[in-house]
């Protein structure tokens, strides 16, 4: 089992920056790549950023790509996601994804996370 806590929403306006935070504990070595989603009222979940836990390697939205940072720190066990020039159309309830559900994994893909955290919430104001 792996446990994720999310931490840094809030409301912020547009232009301005957010750190989320993504605590990891129980078996985190059986993870391998650490995601974020974003739900926004009535849409789908989506995916913003990942990051391979082994090698670093990361990978982004078109829609976050140049804002958004995606970053670990093996150590604490923890996955940051640094948010600048944040707009309007962030707003959503960010959440933490780690392990594999089994089968092909697709890392954009929300069904292929096996762990998530409850959520914390960014709204940005214009």
């Amino acid at each position: 089992q792996v446990q994720l806590v999310e931490s840094g929403g809030g409301l912020v306006q547009a232009g301005g920056s957010l750190r989320l935070s993504c605590a990891a504990s129980g078996r985190t070595f059986s993870t391998n790549t650490v995601a974020w989603f974003r739900q926004a009222p009535g849409k789908e979940r989506a995916f913003v950023a990942a990051i391979r836990w082994s090698t670093g390697s990361t990978y982004y939205s078109d829609s976050v790509k140049g804002r958004f940072t995606i970053s670990r720190d093996n150590a604490k066990n923890m996955v940051y996601l640094q948010m600048n020039s944040l707009k309007p159309e962030d707003t959503a309830l960010y959440y933490c994804a780690a392990g594999s559900t089994g089968g092909a994994f697709i890392i954009t893909g929300d069904r292929s996370y096996r762990y998530w955290g409850q959520g914390t919430q960014v709204t940005v104001s214009s």
